[in-house]
């Protein structure tokens, strides 16, 4: 039989608590208890006993609470004064859903990844018939979801990003300009409840449209996480995945604040997965108590399918030795162009900083950091244990540029040309300049070896015959050891870490 495809829902009940003794086996108490109640015309709606707590829980009307207390405290006097009732007491402020359902079990988990335990549950299993109790404050989140599980009713997933730069901003545009063709294809509703930055926000529980920008712009209200989710909670919206697009070393830290508020994370600032180790494990643990995901395809080759092609042949068991490439989109820009041209180091790289490859203070790219921090990200996801202080890494700014202003350090760009022009020249035939991270040793153990550096390699090889801003990555396992694995593709750029991001929104949003 095909459930009935409607959820009734009954506001303003009051659960009535009846605590004592065991009452497993006890004849007569349910129907004293309904003799109770009848005589003074209390309509009862579900009686539940929950054995292990030694109680009974009977559903009234809400007005009809406290006459209800009174009727059962004067019907069990006697059991109150031996205390084989110890206590009796209302529970305000819930509702029913009633609905059915053939398959309670798959039901349940969604409810539970949204926060919602029912206070009680009937079922007639021989009718199919489900009757759950929540509070006010869930219900009409929890008739959202049983609608979307069991009848086909498009799945609402609400979305709060943070950060609209280059990458944000791109986002939001591919979400805002796929959401109808999404809910065609996926029976998926993407809404955009809230944008914000670092100074403030804006929230819409129906979505943002196209004039985010504006609606943002003219805000008042200022950014701070607890007003966000006490806005998100008192609309009950279901299904809330919070998005990371700022490189902010400080919105990191409220990553687990989020999780146990109800969101799953997505994110492409990488630096909460290169904090220290404990802090690491500790957000996987807890995402694994809440039931929650956290997606970050992006932090490593934008929109390269490598992480998860790593996690992949992890968990299958593949014995993964070494993992070697170009991580930096901006630096293989700058050597792709270099190694093989007649420029000068400082021209090639004005033309990056010109083309937007670099980040505005390009030593964040030379210093190696964001490269090493990749590299750190692929090493945990093979559970090793190695920090950013164990990196090698060969910082391709001379000691007397890696100080001072941006300004400063652009009008002594020259200053790189002699040191480079040398390695350039040093080359053998064939060969060019390569910013390779590489991670290798017996990955076996608690630690592997972690290397970020400017190295010569042949022209024709895999991480040598890169061209433009792509990046390139070689992974090494048992089974492909002298063959290696090769991602390759284009590693920067906004569109494509944005399109990256997107893909781990959905891949969430499937699973819920």
């Amino acid at each position: 039989m095909k459930p009935n495809k409607e959820v009734k829902l009954y506001t303003n009940r009051s659960i009535i608590r009846f605590e004592g003794t065991d009452f497993l086996g006890q004849v007569g108490i349910d129907g004293r208890i309904f003799k109770a109640l009848t005589l003074a015309r209390i309509s009862v709606g579900v009686i539940s006993q929950q054995a292990i707590e030694n109680g009974l829980s009977i559903l009234v009307q809400s007005h009809e609470a406290q006459k209800a207390i009174e009727c059962l405290e004067l019907e069990f006097k006697e059991e109150r004064i031996t205390r084989k009732v110890r206590s009796i007491f209302s529970i305000d402020a819930v509702s029913v859903l009633a609905f059915e359902c053939d398959d309670y079990g798959g039901l349940s988990k969604e409810l539970a990844r949204n926060a919602i335990f029912p206070l009680i549950l009937s079922q007639v299993s021989s009718e199919n018939r489900v009757n759950i109790v929540v509070t006010s404050s869930q219900d009409e989140k929890a008739k959202s979801i049983i609608e979307s599980e069991l009848f086909g009713k498009p799945k609402i997933v609400h979305l709060a990003i943070i950060g609209h730069g280059n990458v944000g901003g791109t986002l939001i545009e591919q979400i805002l300009d796929s959401r109808n063709e999404i809910r065609r294809r996926k029976n998926l509703d993407l809404r955009i409840v809230c944008i914000a930055n670092s100074e403030k926000q804006v929230f819409n529980p129906l979505g943002l449209d196209s004039k985010w920008r504006a609606a943002l712009e003219s805000s008042a209200i200022p950014m701070d996480l607890p007003t966000l989710v006490k806005e998100l909670s008192s609309h009950q919206l279901e299904n809330l995945i919070a998005v990371d697009n700022t490189g902010s070393k400080d919105f990191v830290q409220h990553y687990a604040y989020l999780v146990e508020n109800g969101f799953d994370l997505v994110s492409s600032n990488k630096i909460f997965n290169t904090l220290p180790i404990e802090t690491y494990r500790s957000l996987r643990k807890l995402l694994a108590k809440n039931t929650k995901r956290y997606l970050y395809e992006t932090n490593v080759g934008a929109g390269l399918p490598l992480i998860d092609t790593i996690k992949l042949l992890h968990l299958s068991g593949e014995n993964i030795t070494r993992i070697k490439g170009v991580f930096s989109g901006s630096l293989s820009y700058l050597f792709n162009q270099y190694s093989q041209g007649s420029q000068a180091f400082s021209q090639v790289l004005s033309e990056a900083i010109d083309k937007g490859f670099t980040e505005p203070d390009p030593r964040e790219d030379l210093c190696g950091m964001d490269v090493a921090r990749k590299l750190l990200i692929l090493a945990r996801e093979l559970d090793l244990e190695n920090e950013l202080a164990d990196i090698d890494i060969e910082n391709l700014i001379p000691e007397s540029l890696r100080s001072g202003s941006k300004e400063s350090f652009f009008e002594r760009l020259s200053q790189l040309d002699s040191p480079y022009e040398a390695r350039r020249k040093s080359l053998k035939q064939g060969h060019v300049l390569r910013y390779v991270g590489d991670l290798y040793g017996d990955l076996n153990q608690e630690k592997g070896k972690l290397e970020v550096k400017l190295v010569e390699l042949p022209v024709h090889s895999p991480l040598g015959q890169l061209k433009g801003s792509d990046s390139v990555f070689e992974i090494y396992t048992e089974s492909y050891a002298q063959q290696p694995i090769v991602i390759m593709g284009a590693g920067a750029g906004a569109k494509v870490t944005a399109r990256g991001v997107f893909g781990d929104l959905l891949r969430i949003s499937d699973t819920k």
